[in-house]
């Protein structure tokens, strides 16, 4: 029914933004990672998802269109609503959740508050088959990024190195270069260290 916002930015917290367009206040709850995108600019554009149940009408906005569409792929699922959708949403990224899908990471999608084991089967069993569709992941392209970040941080562990402390520092290195080798990884997260 609405598919996106664009007007003046009034209000700004964590799980909501106020955007004024034509005089008219839209009221729209965001997920972490759409707040992180949304610098203090003047014009903002969301694009939105309208929940409509018995009681209320409720908007929620998105920073891009994978986003939104990862949140009404979550939503689908029965034993997920909107709030623990923009839950998973602030603890990962949309591309963590489709890769978490992707090559089946139980462990990644239980660790989102809300969230248990039961519930995150399910998820993984109702969504991988559409991900892979949706997105054209390769499988074996995935797995290949994962086992590089394995080793590479058990690389870093030998080296005296926390896996806590080395695991933010490999992601962002995987994160700015996809095709990096475990090589390239460990190279990279030395000098950030």
């Amino acid at each position: 029914m609405i598919t996106h916002i664009q007007g003046k930015l009034t209000e700004k917290n964590p799980t909501n933004v106020v955007i004024d367009c034509n005089g008219v206040g839209y009221h729209l709850n965001i997920s972490l990672h759409t707040y992180s995108q949304i610098s203090n600019q003047e014009n903002l554009r969301l694009f939105t998802h309208l929940h409509i149940k018995e009681d209320s009408h409720t908007l929620y906005g998105f920073s891009s269109l994978s986003e939104r569409e990862i949140f009404r792929l979550l939503i689908s699922v029965s034993g997920i609503g909107t709030n623990i959708a923009r839950t998973m949403l602030s603890s990962l990224t949309p591309k963590q959740v489709r890769e978490g899908i992707a090559i089946e990471d139980v462990a990644l999608i239980q660790s989102v508050k809300g969230i248990g084991l039961k519930t995150a089967q399910r998820v993984i069993i109702e969504l991988k088959d559409k991900v892979l569709k949706v997105y054209d992941i390769d499988e074996g392209s995935i797995s290949q990024s994962n086992t590089n970040k394995e080793e590479a941080l058990s690389a870093l562990e030998v080296l005296g190195f926390t896996k806590k402390q080395s695991d933010r520092v490999v992601d962002k290195i995987i994160a700015a270069n996809q095709d990096a080798n475990v090589e390239t990884i460990i190279k990279e997260a030395l000098k950030k260290l």
